[in-house]
């Protein structure tokens, strides 16, 4: 095992379906993205649209699937959830796929208006509102319903959300309720500070919503932060949010649906770790469990799948400017980028992605740690998942093209953490971000969505310049 190749082949099982190399360079869904660097250069963020509509088709199929195998009877429905990527690129390829879109801000009903004049949105497209509301947000929300938005539905979040409808919702309006999950057993506090809590949720339903004729509760929501996953938690999180929406059915004929909260997971190693059926399935015979045993109709079913969505069609690529040996052992690879400015979940939240070398498999590699260009000490990576260190292919003063290297499923919540078209610390700039997609024939098509972010637009910000 001398190569980088060699490394990489012998510890996955690789290729895979979106991974391949030819003659020493890296494919990403068959992408040359060896071809791209050399016309758009470092650093360079990428937004592959095909793998948005295969992601929600997939998701799709999944639960079709799990229907037939358990007999399920009530129907799914896919929202995406906005707040993993508002652009408009992913939006609307998203809206391609037949989905329905989730809110969490009355920032976003500009998005829904957009989309409605386009004819991407329709009236009577399901349009979960979700959060804690502001005065603005209760106010938009409002407006669409009298605006004749028929599935513009608010998930009250809050006892007192629900007053503000009472007095300005001049239609026929559906309202679903979130419900406070608890946290996980490490997390700091105990029940999640959004929702309405399950003693709460019977009495607000009987003295807020049920005597007024304009309001129907049709939809009992919850969400779990860690996503859906095979853990003890997360089935018994599962179990008391459909032992509740049992009780609540009893009592409440129009509460005919579910909203899973909490999406399902994206890959962050090239190494397949999660069964998707699997997990579709049982949660699909929880629900059909509890049911029978309560005695009431099986819901329907909505997802709000936003890092599902859209995470896996992205990827970040950089040059590697130069090595540094720090120590006798520390070596380090340093980027022309920034992790804490360009990929913030990995030092915020220690998230991995995948991590490969563009070119130069056919070298021997190196144990190292990759450095960004800021002054702070945490703009580092250093591990990854699947082997808690970073190997790459070992960089040679005569070679004539620099070492590249791509992170791989980015495409969710980073330009939202780290503030797209704003100020980065010690003003790294944004990277030029590219829209990749394929005609019908299969030609791989690419644009400019925007360029690196220069010295003139960072004084405007600042200030210094009109």
């Amino acid at each position: 095992m001398d190569t980088y190749h060699d490394l990489i082949s012998q510890t996955f099982d690789f290729p895979t379906p979106e991974f391949h190399v030819e003659q020493n360079e890296l494919r990403f869904n068959g992408i040359d993205l060896m071809a791209l660097v050399e016309k758009h250069g470092t650093p360079l963020r990428l937004t592959y649209l095909p793998k948005i509509s295969s992601q929600i088709q997939r998701a799709k199929e999944l639960f079709r699937v799990g229907i037939d195998k358990t007999g399920y009877t009530g129907r799914y429905s896919y929202a995406y959830c906005t707040k993993a990527s508002h652009f408009s690129f992913v939006v609307e390829e998203a809206l391609k796929n037949d989905v329905h879109i989730e809110t969490s801000s009355w920032f976003d009903t500009h998005i829904i208006r957009a989309m409605h004049a386009k004819g991407k949105v329709q009236k009577d497209t399901y349009i979960i509102c979700n959060g804690f509301k502001t005065e603005d947000y209760k106010r938009e929300v409002t407006a669409l319903i009298n605006e004749g938005f028929v599935n513009c539905m608010p998930i009250l979040d809050s006892p007192n959300e629900v007053q503000y409808y009472h007095d300005n919702v001049r239609e026929k309006c559906n309202v679903g309720m979130r419900l406070a999950s608890d946290e996980e057993p490490r997390f700091q506090f105990y029940t999640s500070r959004l929702g309405i809590r399950y003693a709460d949720a019977l009495p607000l339903y009987e003295q807020k919503i049920r005597d007024d004729p304009r309001f129907e509760l049709t939809m009992l929501h919850y969400f779990i932060n860690t996503g859906i996953k095979d853990t003890s938690y997360y089935w018994s999180e599962l179990s008391r949010f459909v032992h509740k929406y049992c009780e609540l059915r009893r009592v409440c004929p129009t509460l005919t649906t579910i909203d899973i909260g909490g999406g399902l997971p994206i890959q962050t190693s090239i190494q397949k770790e999660y069964d998707y059926q699997y997990m579709v399935e049982e949660i699909l015979r929880t629900i059909q469990r509890i049911c029978g045993e309560e005695g009431v109709p099986e819901p329907h079913i909505f997802t709000e799948f936003g890092i599902f969505t859209v995470g896996e069609s992205g990827a970040n690529i950089y040059s590697i400017l130069d090595e540094k040996l720090q120590n006798d052992k520390e070596l380090w690879y340093m980027i022309d980028g920034s992790f804490i400015t360009n990929l913030p979940d990995t030092w915020a939240l220690n998230q991995r992605f995948i991590m490969l070398a563009l070119n130069g498999w056919e070298k021997k590699y190196k144990k190292l740690q990759l450095g960004g260009l800021t002054c702070d000490s945490q703009d580092y990576y250093n591990a990854e998942k699947h082997i808690y260190q970073v190997f790459l292919p070992e960089r040679k003063p005569q070679d004539a093209k620099p070492l590249y290297v791509g992170f791989f499923h980015t495409g969710a919540y980073q330009e939202s953490l780290s503030g797209y078209g704003g100020i980065k610390h010690c003003l790294i700039p944004a990277p030029k971000m590219v829209i990749l997609d394929r005609a019908e024939d299969g030609t791989l098509t690419d644009y400019v969505f925007a360029e690196e972010q220069n010295g003139e637009s960072m004084m405007r910000i600042l200030g210094y310049q009109k």
